[in-house]
């Protein structure tokens, strides 16, 4: 086969879905092939794009029989955003293929023993609009439809704000609508957008590092409190006080308005200046009675009726008694602590992001919790035999750390603490599946939740609690 010439493989059935939410099928020749945006029960030709020693990655270039679980995907850029890759199959068999993916890394990478009931997938009561944190970019160089581009012709409006394209760091996917977060969360964008381009205020170049307007993030809560903080180039102080006024005047139920002058090469702002414009420079969430400060830079669940039932469920996996100890580990902001304090002697959070300790200590003091203590480190060097005398033993240890799983050191020292039970919340089974294997001899899976926060894409969330094995 030559090495330019890529086969193009007829009546593809699609037997099932893989990681990343690429569907799954069999070449002619026995090898795995790797589609997008197909469906288990599809029959397709697939044009090859790379070929492996083991598998293809390929893509539709016609579906020649429908799978009886897709449906019409609300957004009209699917298939181009790449946001939300799962929102032509019905959502009922989204999960499904969640739970199963979950289970099988759980097995298969861990070799893991799993309880004899598992929970089903808790799916997310919201499909759409089920964000509170959206991150748009400006670009003066938006992306141009294969049409726009054959056509020739030239483009009027070359300026775009949206989502980044994948693999096109300076090209931005101009968008009306997006389906993730309530409004006014689009009339926001597109205001700023109109207005920049009715007073001919530039958008980013990335390439050429020129014009103003970089990102705009918005944010809510159940509360119907808004933030909106506009990132900008340079500080060009009458063009970005005239949008935030706009903003302002037009959009009254926003509560923070803020903006960041960034003049670094990338967007990244968690180590720039956040200057308040009008308002507070935080939002509030409440769940249960507690009130969750929320900066430009916390981090915050980002499905918030989700969070609540999947930190509900956390709560009932711990059984924490009034006479026990708790160890949140990544606390971040410190939600889960809170959540859980109420009915414990003590908790200690422990979280390596400085500004994340800050806010955990002022919700704490917000909602007069005294029974619990956060600490800022680095995991792997903070939570050592010492931490453990100074702190006392927990009898119950939460970890939720971020998608790379747990450092070996973490839980080598999670072994030496040997708690009575321990609940691991992950965002990636695989990761999980391999730090579990590691404890595998001192603990056992009794209970295991899979919980979908966000619909439509790849992703989802795991809650396993371990009780210690007696010797």
């Amino acid at each position: 086969m030559s090495r330019r010439k890529k086969p193009l493989f007829k009546d593809i059935e699609i037997t099932d879905l893989g990681a990343k939410a690429k569907a799954v099928g069999h070449a002619p020749d026995g090898r795995v092939i790797f589609a997008p945006y197909l469906a288990p029960g599809d029959i397709a030709d697939i044009q090859v794009t790379k070929k492996r020693k083991a598998y293809y990655e390929g893509k539709a270039v016609e579906i020649k029989k429908y799978a009886t679980i897709r449906t019409q995907p609300a957004c009209d850029y699917f298939g181009t955003c790449g946001g939300c890759k799962l929102q032509h199959i019905d959502y009922t068999h989204q999960i499904k293929y969640k739970q199963k993916e979950v289970e099988n890394n759980l097995k298969r990478l861990g070799k893991l023993d799993l309880p004899e009931h598992i929970e089903p997938i808790m799916g997310s009561p919201e499909i759409y609009h089920y964000r509170n944190k959206m991150e748009y970019s400006f670009s003066a160089r938006r992306w141009l439809s294969p049409d726009e581009i054959k056509s020739g012709k030239a483009i009027d409006n070359p300026e775009g704000a949206g989502f980044h394209i994948a693999g096109m760091w300076d090209k931005v996917l101009d968008i009306q609508t997006c389906h993730l977060q309530e409004e006014p969360s689009n009339d926001i964008r597109n205001a700023v957008k109109d207005f920049a381009l009715k007073n001919k205020i530039p958008f980013f170049d990335p390439r050429h590092k020129t014009g103003l307007l970089r990102t705009l993030m918005i944010r809510n809560t159940t509360i119907g409190e808004w933030m909106v903080v506009l990132q900008v180039y340079k500080n060009d102080r009458a063009a970005i006080e005239s949008i935030l006024e706009h903003l302002k005047q037009k959009f009254p139920q926003i509560t923070s308005l803020q903006y960041i002058v960034n003049e670094k090469d990338n967007d990244s702002f968690y180590d720039q200046e956040v200057i308040l414009y009008h308002g507070r420079d935080y939002i509030e969430e409440k769940w249960e009675g507690l009130t969750y400060r929320i900066s430009a830079k916390s981090f915050f669940q980002t499905n918030s009726a989700q969070a609540l039932r999947m930190y509900q469920k956390v709560r009932a996996y711990t059984d924490i008694q009034p006479h026990e100890t708790a160890y949140d580990l990544y606390t971040g902001t410190g939600s889960i602590a809170q959540f859980v304090a109420r009915d414990a002697k003590k908790v200690v959070g422990v979280e390596a992001v400085a500004d994340a300790i800050k806010d955990a200590k002022k919700n704490a003091e917000l909602n007069k919790i005294h029974n619990v203590e956060f600490i800022v480190g680095d995991m792997k060097e903070v939570f050592t035999a010492d931490f453990i005398r100074q702190h006392g033993r927990a009898d119950v240890v939460i970890t939720d750390p971020p998608r790379d799983g747990m450092h070996p050191k973490v839980v080598e020292n999670l072994l030496f603490l040997a708690p009575e039970r321990i609940v691991y919340v992950s965002c990636n089974s695989a990761t999980q599946a391999r730090d579990l294997a590691l404890m595998k001899q001192d603990y056992e899976i009794v209970k295991m939740q899979p919980v979908d926060m966000f619909p439509h894409t790849h992703h989802v969330e795991n809650i396993v609690l371990l009780k210690r094995k007696q010797n």
